[in-house]
């Protein structure tokens, strides 16, 4: 019993080392590192495990671990603290547990591994830079959520599975269950302390350290990820809309008092009868370009257009007749299609097909616009909606009207896009649940929808 007193305290010491050394090497995650408790785990098998509030250890494993090798101890002391950080543990629920752990161990080993810091290289691994190149024919920034969407697609049997799990195992996951939490209001307060860490960390990174790229953007690029809000898609969709008469009853223009009067003082003839108009935001002229450059998946480019067709086909927003262009564009104008009405789109959808595969150059698209407008093309064009991965060339002067470009994935710091561009960045499991609740407030049959 003695004997495990005197590791604990020595695994204590190491932890504190650890915790010093790096923040010599990474001063802007100075409050992150020193957020967790240090608690001595006893019987544990792994070297590290945290529920968001402790540090658990074994001491008798940590002693073993700093004699072979300092770094080891640092990598998985920052690995632990990145967990926190990205929000792992809260983003568990819902998730295939196995496939979770193992994409967010992913994640947080490829930023580790781009951190050319001493206390924190040890070598290159073949086998984790293989898995790392292939999940980055996905997604441009390695996230958890991406990884996690890798793997799903990919449907690995499980021996494939757990030699990735060998490969990229650090420390235990076992406390990370969110569904188990007794007070889920502790839970959501957990989770929201780890938020403002972040957005203290993104802060100072995008200011104090902005010029020094040792390896940091790694770092960033995560966290700007992580820390990003869930995005309204419809409400976005709104946004492109221009004010038109329908036929409707406007209640809000309609003053029930002299109606209700009038059937009280004449038995059945109201004084005043309701509007047969209203005006209402509805899209009518629109343009959604699609990048179809080597680096978009075809099969994205279809479950996005799914996912705006079922937005779109909601009567809140959509007109009868509409004037929408999908214009398909990887350095040159590929297609350009004219849609007129719902069955047009939904044609359309069920015939995609990708067109190019070359480099992405933004400009023609605006190049075409430019000359439909000319043409007459257009009535009162709101906006464009353009679905990329955000890497090409994109024109310098802002076109008349909104420009939003629609990423799946936080783009690389090194992609810079133009001030007066929106950039959106979303998930296919945002797009889909948009999908659903327009679906449930217009009670559209999903029948009527492409396979999503």
């Amino acid at each position: 019993m003695e004997e495990r007193k005197d590791l604990s305290a020595i695994g204590q010491e190491i932890l504190l080392t650890a915790r010093n050394e790096l923040y010599m090497n990474l001063p802007y995650l100075d409050v992150a590192l020193c957020a967790l408790r240090f608690v001595p785990g006893g019987g544990m098998t792994l070297s590290l495990a945290t529920d968001g509030e402790q540090l658990y250890y074994d001491g008798a494993w940590l002693a073993d671990r700093y004699l072979r090798s300092r770094v080891a101890v640092d990598r998985a002391y920052l690995h632990v603290i990145l967990h926190c950080m990205l929000r792992h543990l809260a983003k568990k629920r819902g998730k295939v547990p196995e496939l979770w752990d193992l994409a967010c161990d992913a994640a947080v080993e490829s930023i580790l591994d781009s951190l050319h810091y001493p206390c924190l290289e040890e070598g290159t691994v073949p086998a984790k830079q293989k898995f790392y190149g292939e999940c980055r024919q996905d997604m441009p920034v390695l996230t958890a959520e991406g990884i996690y969407r890798h793997l799903l697609r990919r449907d690995l049997p499980e021996y494939q599975v757990a030699q990735l799990q060998r490969r990229f195992l650090v420390d235990d996951h076992g406390l990370w269950d969110p569904e188990q939490k007794d007070n889920q209001e502790q839970s959501q307060q957990q989770d929201e302390k780890w938020r403002d860490m972040s957005d203290k960390t993104q802060t100072a990174m995008e200011t104090v350290l902005a010029d020094q790229g040792t390896g940091g953007e790694a770092v960033l690029e995560q966290i700007k990820v992580s820390n990003r809000d869930d995005v309204d898609y419809r409400a976005f969709l709104r946004r492109f809309a221009v004010p038109r008469e329908v036929m409707a009853v406007d209640g809000d223009a309609f003053d029930y008092i002299f109606y209700t009067y009038g059937l009280q003082l004449y038995g059945n003839m109201p004084l005043v009868e309701p509007p047969e108009t209203k005006e209402e935001k509805r899209i009518e002229d629109f343009v959604i370009a699609v990048d179809t450059s080597m680096s978009t998946s075809g099969e994205l480019v279809r479950q996005f257009l799914a996912c705006t067709y079922g937005i779109l086909r909601s009567t809140g927003t959509f007109t009868r007749k509409v004037n929408i262009r999908v214009i398909q564009c990887d350095d040159q104008v590929r297609s350009d299609t004219v849609i007129r009405d719902l069955e047009d789109l939904k044609q359309y959808m069920e015939h995609f097909e990708l067109c190019g595969g070359s480099a992405t150059d933004f400009r023609p698209v605006f190049e075409h616009v430019a000359q439909l407008q000319k043409e007459g093309a257009f009535t009162s064009l709101r906006g464009l909606i353009y679905f990329t991965d955000g890497m090409g060339i994109y024109p310098r002067k802002r076109p008349p009207y909104d420009v939003a470009f629609v990423l799946l994935e936080e783009p690389p710091l090194a992609v810079k896009m133009p001030p007066w561009a929106i950039r959106l960045v979303l998930d296919l499991p945002g797009l889909e649940r948009a999908v659903r609740e327009a679906v449930e407030e217009d009670e559209i049959d999903l029948s009527e929808l492409p396979e999503l």
